[in-house]
């Protein structure tokens, strides 16, 4: 299994700007920016804001306002406040380096499981493994044949990994998982793993291993009309200037409900993206 998928990663595998760095940094932003956002939106966007702030120190040197406007078009805007608090952070306990610790990465606002282990293996190439929505796809139907939990998730996909080849593996099951081993009708006859995998050689039995397993999306609620399309609405505003209250109903979409509107501004305050000044809002 492992030699036939790097293979065919080697020769069919996306090519991605952020595959041709080892840069920390750099990585740490593609990972942030690609969490529930699609690949062709993240790859403009990513060399835009490294242009913009391409170290931990130049990040944490600006109003995390201004991150928050050069995140604009890649949505779920917590992300860019999340990486400013991280960058601060990166500087003031890490001399403005990422560390190479999981335990350490782990500590930085904004950094999860996922994305504290995506950092060691894709910018510092550690042999282990990494268990996102496509990883977990083929870790349940390939490796397991049967839904996983998360922790023996992370134990198989730990446990695949070809040593000395963590980096090229993880980009090789991340691509099995975005182009072949896809959410719903995977393409099992193009797939370069097949002879090896659990569920096909258990002859597909159903229901697909997929469901039931822990920590793999099966998608979102509707956007159109949902409070995020609100919050989202507001923090575009914002990004050309401060928006005063008496105009947030209209600007958040929701004319008529001025009660709706007061209540999901309030939720981005209290995350920290929007500042209240009274009269008006404002990015921090």
């Amino acid at each position: 299994m492992q030699e036939a998928l790097i293979a065919w990663w080697s020769a069919r595998g996306r090519d991605l700007p952020w595959r041709r760095t080892r840069d920390p940094w750099a990585v740490l932003v593609s990972e942030l920016m690609l969490q529930q956002t699609q690949v062709p939106r993240v790859v403009g966007r990513w060399e835009a804001f490294l242009d913009s702030f391409p170290t931990p120190a130049a990040c944490a040197a600006v109003p995390a306002g201004d991150v928050v406007r050069a995140w604009a078009g890649l949505g779920y805007n917590r992300r860019a406040l999340n990486l400013h608090r991280c960058a601060v952070d990166v500087v003031e306990r890490h001399d403005g380096e990422l560390p190479e610790s999981l335990d350490d990465l782990l500590a930085l606002p904004g950094i999860g499981p996922y994305t504290a282990r995506a950092v060691l293996v894709f910018a510092f190439e550690h042999d282990i493994g990494l268990v996102d929505t496509n990883a977990g796809r083929f870790l349940s139907r390939a490796g397991a044949g049967r839904p996983l939990a998360v922790k023996e998730a992370q134990l198989l996909a730990d446990s695949l990994v070809p040593a000395g080849r963590g980096w090229a593996w993880g980009q090789a099951v991340f691509d099995l998982g975005a182009l072949v081993c896809v959410r719903r009708g995977p393409r099992c006859d193009e797939c370069p793993i097949r002879s090896a995998c659990a569920w096909a050689l258990a002859g597909f039995p159903p229901p697909d291993p997929v469901e039931g397993s822990a920590g793999i999306s099966i998608g979102q609620s509707p956007f159109a009309g949902s409070d995020r399309q609100g919050r989202g609405r507001l923090v575009d505003a914002l990004r050309r200037g401060p928006v005063q209250r008496r105009h947030l109903a209209a600007v958040m979409g929701w004319p008529g409900d001025v009660e709706r509107a007061e209540r999901v501004a309030g939720t981005l305050v209290a995350d920290g993206l929007v500042v209240d000044d009274g009269p008006s809002l404002r990015l921090p």
